[in-house]
Parts: structure tokens; C-alpha cells; sequence
């Protein structure tokens, strides 16, 4: 069947302490898990009763073939999960202290498979007709995965919808600069942007959501969301902008609530939803996620975010 969704990035395979509250250092046993942004966001989609796909890769090993079967057991399409010969499929440990915001250690060196997609990888097709494509911008950290990315972009043509996940991760880039110069370029082919504070002033050089949301839509984005943390999240397009409250919960672990957020935006998108009608939904989905351990496997159903809404 023809994709709803699809996303384009990162993947890897999460291990969650079971124990809360204490350093790496001293935790006993972990939980395995799905993730990656661009892999949650497809999950959480699917959740939501959308058909979804990932472009990425993963390597030739047991925690490659989970990746593959996890995806399918969430009804997403492996279809275009490649695998990188000569790579591991990346881990990545959870610190849960604190809980609300979990510093993250990653294992994808030299470089992660999803980094060196490239240009025979791609689902021409599927690129320039799905609904919602969903890119990030890790995704263009380091060659050769930006420029198939760019070629990605620009055979969109910035069809509607066309998303872009700011995603900064610091560890991925050599410095801001370059992290502003690489996904700056991607802000000029994309029809919506979504990013926390940090990540705007990354994209467009303020972290005062406001400004933010204005520079975004100068460069001809038709929807921006800045996530504000407690404050909720502000929703802007060229006919006004609006502030949202957050929904309110007991922080388990705040990772995946990003995702569940992007999963529940693409899922109000294709439904022709209003922007802050989307914002409510989005804002809901993601709380449920983070009152909740674990990523892929918390994504929420519809009809736990309509019971909270």
C-alpha cells in the first residue's frame, strides 16, 4: 500500500536503565528498546492508524535484523532499511538522571549506517509523492547521507507536506556554524519546521521562540512550532501565531516525547487539521510518552490522547 509517512534518518537500538535516578555507573540492568528520531516519528505515526516507512540503514548484524523486525511489529515498513556492509547498527545508553531531560551516550563510531545513505538508496518515487516527508537535521551532519538528503529535498520540489525535525544533536556537528550553515539550507525547501528553543537559535540564530517563528517563516516555511518546554509550545503561521499550554504529567523519562510530538504532527497534517488543533494533539502525545520508559514501544494510541484531550 501507497505510504502515508516517510522519514528519513536516524535509527538505533536504545537500552533504558532499569534502575532510576542513579549514574550510568551504577546501573545493573537495562531494557532494550527501538529508536532513533526519524524511526520514532514513523512509529508513533503508525500508532495513530497512518502507514509509515523509514529511509535509513542499519548494519549486517542481530541488532540490525531487531530493528527490522521491531518496525514491522509497530506496522512500519522496513522496506527501506538498507544495511551498510561494513558498520554496526548503533546502541545508545540512557542516563535516566534527570529523568526529565536524560543526558544520552551514543555508539555510532566511525560513522552510524543512516549517515551514509546514498543516492541509489532512495524510493524516487515514494520521495516525491508520499503525503508527509519527515527529514531531520542530523541527517545532514556529515556526507555522504547531506547530500542525498539535499538531493531529497530538492526532488520534493517542497511539495506540502514537507517537514523538517531541527533535531540538533551537538555531538553530530564540529561546531554550531556549520550545524546553522547545513540545516539552514534545508529550512528554503521545507513547508514546516518544528524545534525546542535550542534548536531554533541553532536554525536561525534566536532562541526567543517569536523571533524564531518570524525568521522561519521568512524563509517561506507555512507552519512553525517552537517547543517551549513548561510553557508550552507556540504555533505560527502567516496568518497569526498562537501559544498552546502544555498537558501536564509526572516525568518519567522525557526521551521519545519529541517523537511522539512529530508522530501525532504528521498524523494532524494528513487529517487537514487547524494548527493549533494539531498542537493540542501533539502536545498530549507527547506527555503520555514521557510519563512513560521507553521510546518506540510507549507511542500512544488515539484513543489515550482523546480520553486526556
Amino acid at each position: 500500500m501507497a505510504l502515508d509517512v516517510l522519514t528519513v534518518g536516524r535509527v538505533g537500538v536504545d537500552l533504558y536503565p532499569e534502575q532510576s535516578g542513579v549514574p550510568l555507573s551504577a546501573v545493573r540492568t537495562f531494557a532494550k528498546s527501538l529508536g532513533g528520531t526519524a524511526t520514532n516519528v514513523a512509529v508513533a505515526a503508525a500508532r495513530l492508524g497512518r502507514r509509515t516507512g523509514v529511509l535509513t540503514k542499519v548494519g549486517p548484524d542481530g541488532f540490525g535484523d531487531y530493528v527490522r523486525e521491531a518496525l514491522a511489529g509497530f506496522g512500519v515498513s522496513p522496506e527501506f532499511v538498507g544495511t551498510a556492509r561494513d558498520l554496526q547498527t548503533p546502541v545508545v545508553f540512557c542516563e535516566l538522571n534527570p529523568p526529565e531531560d536524560p543526558p544520552l551516550l551514543f555508539y555510532r563510531s566511525p560513522v552510524a549506517p543512516d549517515l551514509t545513505l546514498v543516492e541509489s538508496d532512495v524510493p524516487w518515487d515514494v520521495v516525491a509523492d508520499v503525503p508527509v516527508l519527515w527529514v531531520t537535521g542530523t541527517g545532514v551532519s556529515t556526507e555522504p547521507a547531506r547530500g542525498t538528503q539535499r538531493k531529497v529535498l530538492e526532488h520534493r520540489g517542497r511539495r506540502a507536506h514537507t517537514v523538517l525535525d531541527l533535531d540538533y544533536r551537538p555531538m553530530f556537528w564540529s561546531d554550531v556554524d556549520s550545524a546553522r550553515r547545513e540545516i539552514g539550507w534545508m529550512l528554503d525547501h521545507v513547508t514546516v519546521a518544528v524545534g525546542n528553543r535550542t534548536e531554533v537559535e541553532v536554525a536561525v540564530g534566536t532562541a526567543d521562540p517569536d523571533e524564531a517563528a518570524r525568521r522561519l517563516l521568512d524563509r517561506g516555511v507555512e507552519l512553525a512550532l517552537v517547543k517551549k518546554g513548561a510553557e508550552g509550545v507556540l504555533v505560527a503561521t502567516r496568518e497569526g501565531s498562537w501559544t498552546v499550554p502544555p498537558h501536564p504529567i509526572d516525568v518519567v523519562c522525557g526521551l521519545g516525547a519529541g517523537d511522539a510530538f512529530g508522530g501525532a504532527l504528521a498524523h494532524g497534517l494528513l487529517a487537514g487539521w487547524d494548527p493549533v488543533r494539531i498542537a493540542r494533539y501533539a502536545n498530549v502525545a507527547g506527555a503520555l510518552v514521557a510519563s512513560r520508559l521507553a521510546c518506540a514501544d510507549a507511542m500512544p494510541e488515539p484513543h489515550e490522547i482523546e480520553e486526556h484531550l
